[in-house]
């Protein structure tokens, strides 16, 4: 389909090719859901690989399109580091450089494996076969080696197109290997088979958007989710303590009609013990006699000394709490403490030496329901999303994205929140300081939100439901071992000195 040659470019040009294919894959995410964008991106980066005979340049091909996607999607965290962290501008920005220059390299070794692995295979059976499925591995080990960063893989650019619907049944990775196979099939266009298998891929994509994979349960939940909009700045102030709380309580009082009502991770923004008496004490029982719950984000102190990013429950249904296990790296916890302690000293992040929580399903009683609870960061691993379920009937994420300031994190946040919902055919709950505040329903529709840098609530009524999507049953495992035989089978024939393939590429020079 593609009619220019970029085997007779210099390299440099194949390059800065690549990084502005990466780059302009950014607008296929929120705040800009061009979906489309991601899908002739790797369209043009399939193209490139196909006529690249090094592998070593192969493999720079792939970096440079990683610099791109990488360097414009979360060039936010040098906010996160520089202004909440105490480090000077340039500083800040070295280090998230050298974050996007690690992670570049994912994309690096995708494009290196596939190409080792073409060898005398035909040109179908590499866009098809080899690359996707280096491309979904290698994926899935960028959001789970030292504790994972799974920020903008391909699925999320999905969510609003026809292959979304296909998540529900194959997951984030599985939409995105499906991406990359379409991809693959633009480059074979002038084949009479892949037009028919791309129209019926992404048909089958839309009428699988229609399925119902879970059943309502129970009675509608009236629930209000309060987003207080406290500077980051501020939140950690000694003299902040009694303001913020007294916004909240106000802020509570004013949704006494809900079943339940959320505050945000970390809204009291002190050791649970400092507030025992003062605070958790009266609103439990405040709670109690008015029948219904509050779920809100606080430190919990253990007798020991260790402190827990943790969710406490209050009211009618008891006290709970789920204490946070996914911890984010350099911002909750330092990796090989022993020797990188002073990093801690020198970056002065407040609150960054959590504990990791129990290894217990994450789920609280509330509003007469089981809800499956997640931390800010956990809802990019649905892994940890899923060990709510099946019992969880609805899901609440709460979160403190003021971290990232006014910039695309909050908005790429709120798109894996989307996709977590679709996956488990659950309603997912998002209580944000800052926002984006979200009811996001169980098809990973926004039913409702609260702008950014906004103080208000969000009341509506969600219906709880139960039954298990078929990722939530089978997760990743199906995708991983599919792409795993895939390449294994590449492998073996190819070793055969067989030409795997040839006869789809009758129509190709």
């Amino acid at each position: 389909m593609l009619i220019f040659s970029p085997q007779k470019w210099p390299f440099a040009a194949q390059a800065m090719f690549a990084f502005i294919l990466g780059a302009i894959s950014v607008l296929a995410f929120a705040p800009f859901e061009l979906g489309l964008f991601s899908l002739f991106a790797l369209t043009f980066l399939l193209h490139l690989l196909w006529f690249t005979n090094s592998v070593r340049r192969a493999a720079l091909l792939g970096f440079f399109f990683g610099l791109g996607l990488m360097g414009f999607g979360v060039f936010w965290l040098r906010i996160s580091i520089g202004q909440f962290g105490g480090v000077v501008p340039a500083l800040a920005v070295a280090i998230t450089l050298l974050l996007v220059f690690i992670m570049a390299l994912y994309f690096a070794l995708a494009a290196w494996l596939s190409s080792h692995l073409k060898g005398r295979h035909s040109k179908s059976i590499f866009m098809l076969v080899i690359f996707p499925a280096c491309w979904v591995l290698l994926e899935w080990l960028r959001a789970t080696l030292f504790s994972g960063f799974p920020w903008l893989s391909m699925g999320y650019s999905q969510l609003d197109q026809p292959l979304a619907g296909f998540a529900p049944v194959v997951g984030t990775y599985g939409v995105g290997f499906l991406l990359v196979f379409s991809a693959g099939l633009l480059n074979v266009w002038r084949l009479l088979w892949p037009p028919v298998l791309f129209a019926c891929l992404w048909v089958a994509g839309l009428g699988l958007s229609w399925a119902s994979w879970t059943e309502a349960t129970g009675e509608p939940i009236k629930v209000s989710l309060l987003q207080a909009n406290i500077a980051q700045e501020d939140k950690w102030k000694r003299d902040m303590l009694q303001p913020t709380l007294a916004l909240y309580q106000s802020m509570t009082e004013q949704a006494r009609d809900s079943d339940l009502v959320i505050w945000p991770e970390t809204a009291i923004p002190a050791f649970d013990s400092q507030v025992e008496e003062s605070l958790l004490q009266p609103l439990h029982q405040m709670l109690v006699a008015e029948n219904r719950d509050l779920l809100s984000g606080i430190v919990i102190q253990k007798v020991d000394g260790r402190y827990y990013n943790a969710m406490l429950s209050l009211g009618i249904s008891g006290r709970e709490s789920y204490l946070k296990r996914h911890l984010v790296p350099f911002g909750e916890f330092l990796p090989l403490k022993s020797l990188l302690d002073p990093v801690l000293d020198f970056l002065q992040i407040p609150m960054s030496n959590f504990a990791v929580g129990e290894d217990n399903p994450p789920l609280i009683k509330l509003a007469g329901q089981v809800a499956g609870i997640n931390i800010c960061y956990e809802d990019a691993f649905a892994t940890d999303v899923m060990r709510a379920l099946p019992e969880a009937t609805f899901l609440i994420n709460a979160s403190n994205d003021a971290w990232f300031g006014d910039s695309l994190a909050p908005h790429q946040h709120l798109q894996i929140a989307r996709m977590r919902a679709l996956e488990t055919g659950r309603y997912l709950l998002r209580a944000t300081n800052t926002g984006v505040s979200a009811i996001i329903d169980h098809r990973g529709e926004v039913r409702g939100s609260i702008p950014q840098f906004t103080q208000a609530s969000l009341t509506d009524r969600i219906q709880p439901r139960q039954g298990m999507t078929p990722y939530a049953i089978s997760g990743d495992w199906l995708v991983l071992l599919l792409s795993g035989l895939m390449l294994l089978g590449t492998v073996l024939l190819g070793r055969s000195g067989t030409k795997v393939g040839v006869t789809l590429d009758k129509a190709h020079p």
